[in-house]
């Protein structure tokens, strides 16, 4: 087992538990507050990757994302739990399990070819497909006990959402030359602190990393809740 994987388990888990306890023992106030800590973090990490990159391109993308962040964020607070559950399902259902699957099986059907060569180069196939079936079937199970498809229709999005979230992320990584989210404010002994709480300082992201998925599902979810009235 390599030391990333340690990480992602260990931190995946310990913020499972936060979540949990945010959600059920204080009303879910707690884990909002959580939340837009994390997205205040992300914002910062998200800024210091333009730093001394000012074309109007790349003001169009930090732009973009602020206001993924912002309407991911106003999705968190604004939901209720028993629709919160569904995020939980279906976005740290198909991260995790996509992450899995990937190193499982991943090139044993399609051994050369990947998904997203330019964006995401260690994304598989079969992790990719494995995860978003997984996500699905977990949000399918959800809306079926509670007899909501009317309503809750929209939250079958939320595995593909997610990785859209993700590849957006990439994507700038890659276009700011940027291994992690926090690469460049790690430096800071203050964000190094910080940034330990999410296993940023092991080599394997920052908050950011933590919450893209998250935010960019929710601002669609977001949207699609506004336009629909529900």
């Amino acid at each position: 087992m390599d030391k990333n994987f340690k990480v992602r388990v260990i931190i995946g888990l310990s913020m499972f538990v936060v979540a949990l306890i945010g959600l059920y023992t204080f009303d879910s106030i707690p884990f909002k507050v959580i939340f837009t800590f994390f997205s205040v973090m992300s914002l910062i990490e998200l800024l210091s990757f333009f730093k001394n990159k000012h074309a109007p391109f790349n003001v169009f993308l930090a732009l973009f994302e602020i206001l993924l962040i912002i309407g991911g964020t106003a999705f968190v607070i604004k939901v209720d739990l028993n629709h919160f559950w569904y995020i939980i399902l279906g976005v740290p259902g198909y991260d995790i399990f996509a992450y899995l699957f990937g190193k499982m099986c991943g090139g044993k059907i399609f051994k050369k070819s990947r998904p997203f060569p330019y964006i995401s180069k260690n994304k598989t196939w079969e992790g990719t497909f494995l995860g978003l079936l997984t996500a699905t079937t977990f949000v399918i199970i959800r809306i079926s006990t509670q007899n909501a498809f009317e309503t809750d229709w929209m939250y079958l999005l939320c595995g593909p959402l997610a990785l859209t979230g993700d590849l957006i992320e990439s994507y700038l990584k890659r276009k700011f030359e940027v291994k992690d989210s926090n690469e460049i404010i790690i430096k800071n002994k203050f964000f190094k602190f910080v940034e330990m709480l999410v296993g940023g300082s092991e080599g394997h992201g920052g908050f950011l990393d933590r919450v893209d998925s998250t935010v960019f599902t929710g601002s669609v979810l977001l949207i699609i809740l506004l336009i629909c009235g529900l």
